[in-house]
């Protein structure tokens, strides 16, 4: 594992300026690029200990505050510990900002991502891979669909709403997806019931999309956040195993 070092970049949008983490192991070189998308709790210091891992791993690591049209990081303040009892307070202030945030203009930030990527220093030349959690994970599906070109790998670990019945799902960008997929699910979540777990697998397999989709046996939704209730120290290791092993797959 090698040293790393982070700090805050800002992204020039359409529609203003995403600030941002970016993180990469500590020799100056450029290195193969991750876009990796928060949960709905967004940039804080859990996610850029999880970033730094993947940096340390030998990758330049993006991690983008996708609220940034509400203001910079932390959009909305969080307790240190997130557990049950102050979820539903934490949603409340939560919830209209993922509403806000559509597939229409998630798409087209990707695209200002992956330019910030594409132009920096200490990032390889090349496609990049992409890694999200929660709502993130639709965010990483809709990226693959939308840059084919410019991503070669995409996860996503206890996703929501990934194959819904409405038109904008997620699952229909399979067509278009050229990536190699991995999905990590959580064990009887209700963002990800199993009729959509069934219909996501339907439609990666239907457009010969590369992909394996796991369900983690009694890991609940948010199981690698471990600054929530929700995280298992089993399930999320065996998501660290899948994605490094995604990564080396796509870039050696």
């Amino acid at each position: 594992m090698s040293a790393v070092q982070g700090q805050t970049v800002e992204i020039p949008t359409e529609d203003g300026t995403a600030d941002a983490y970016l993180t990469h192991p500590a020799d100056g070189r450029p290195h193969p690029a991750v876009l990796f998308y928060t949960d709905a709790f967004g940039l804080r210091p859990h996610v850029k200990g999880m970033a730094d891992r993947i940096a340390a791993a030998g990758h330049t690591v993006l991690v983008p505050n996708v609220f940034y049209r509400h203001g910079r990081a932390p959009v909305v303040e969080l307790p240190e510990f997130i557990d049950l009892s102050e979820r539903p307070e934490v949603f409340g202030r939560l919830i209209p900002l993922m509403q806000a945030l559509t597939p229409e203009l998630a798409r087209r930030d990707a695209g200002a991502y992956l330019r910030m990527l594409a132009g920096h220093p200490l990032a390889a030349d090349g496609p990049v891979a992409v890694t999200g959690y929660c709502m993130g994970a639709r965010l990483s599906l809709l990226t693959a669909g939308a840059y084919p070109d410019r991503v070669a790998a995409a996860a996503g670990f206890h996703g929501g709403g990934l194959a819904t019945d409405g038109p904008d799902s997620p699952h229909l960008a399979a067509g278009n997806v050229t990536a190699e997929l991995y999905f990590g699910h959580a064990d009887n979540d209700s963002s990800l019931p199993p009729e959509q777990i069934e219909r996501l697998e339907d439609a990666l397999t239907a457009a010969g999309v590369r992909h394996r989709c796991e369900v983690y046996p009694g890991a609940s939704h948010g199981f690698t956040q471990a600054d929530t209730d929700a995280y298992d120290a089993k399930a999320d290791e065996r998501h660290w195993t899948a994605l490094l092993d995604l990564l080396r797959r796509t870039f050696g």
